[in-house]
């Protein structure tokens, strides 16, 4: 799936390697002022909500939207600012936290799969599969939560698992989901600054946890796992958009654009009635205006 213009720069090539040290964290604005921004993001909106409603209503594809980024990377808030105009019948947003019991007891792309959008809506994964990519490879406690056999905890069990993840959205993409996968690119510093924005606000501490801190530890080995997934998973019909997300505000206009555009692609109209149907609402509208009135 190629889109236009410059987004086309903030896709990642299939079978393409990937240095994220080579990627910009902040790129020149889309927006001119404070005003420009909010009414470019108002713009989106609006035309993603139409395109929402033609989507609900042609009832043969489904959109999954996937968000991965670093803590502090504005998953929350892309999420929030750029789909708060869309329907909350035709969306559903499920956020991917420390997985239960009940979770670790299946497979690892179990809990996912029971949160996939059904046809005719869009699905947002706040993280997703690729955890089980990201924080249990750099996390090895994670990985042993898992109580997996140990035959199945190999040597490669990363490109074992990069396979299944590719193979599943090979499967939804030829059932009529299409994938989009978003990693907000975030700066160590600007993860410094938001993460001391949290301490100083009050309203905001509630974000702020020790865990936080133990991940920025191993940034490191995060930008390492996150740059062999994103090179190992990008393809043709699912693939990754590096968005650059120092600047939140744009980072919100491109991930608006992306979609958009997505969407666009799609043969969406709304659904042609046949002779017999047409006959019948006739016949009921007929009916509604000899009603008297009372």
């Amino acid at each position: 799936m190629n889109l236009p213009g410059k987004l086309r720069d903030y896709q990642v090539d299939e079978n393409a390697k990937v240095r994220l040290s080579q990627w910009p964290t902040k790129v020149p604005p889309l927006y001119r002022s404070k005003k420009h921004y909010r009414d470019l993001l108002e713009e989106y909106r609006a035309e993603l909500s139409a395109l929402q409603t033609l989507l609900y209503a042609h009832h043969r594809y489904a959109v999954l939207l996937i968000f991965q980024g670093m803590d502090a990377a504005g998953k929350d808030g892309a999420i929030k600012h750029v789909m708060s105009g869309v329907n909350p019948q035709g969306c559903q947003v499920f956020s991917f936290k420390q997985p239960s019991s009940e979770e670790l007891d299946h497979d690892f792309l179990w809990r996912t799969n029971c949160r996939l959008p059904e046809r005719g809506r869009i699905g947002i994964f706040n993280r997703s599969y690729y955890e089980e990519v990201l924080i249990a490879r750099v996390k090895p406690a994670v990985l042993a939560a898992q109580r997996l056999p140990a035959e199945c905890v190999g040597k490669h069990l990363w490109r074992e698992r990069y396979q299944d993840i590719v193979h599943l959205e090979d499967y939804l993409h030829r059932n009529g989901t299409r994938v989009v996968k978003f990693f907000l690119h975030l700066s160590k510093e600007e993860q410094r600054q938001r993460l001391l924005a949290r301490l100083d606000d009050p309203r905001k501490n509630w974000k702020f946890s020790r865990a936080d801190l133990e991940v920025r530890q191993d940034w490191d080995a995060f930008q390492a796992a996150y740059a062999d997934c994103l090179a190992a998973t990008s393809t043709k019909h699912a693939p990754w958009y590096v968005v650059p997300a120092d600047d939140k505000w744009n980072a919100r206009l491109i991930i608006s654009q992306i979609i958009l555009e997505t969407m666009k692609i799609l043969p969406l109209h709304y659904p042609t009635l046949d002779q017999e149907h047409a006959k019948e609402l006739a016949r009921i509208k007929r009916l509604l205006q000899e009603e008297p009135r009372r």
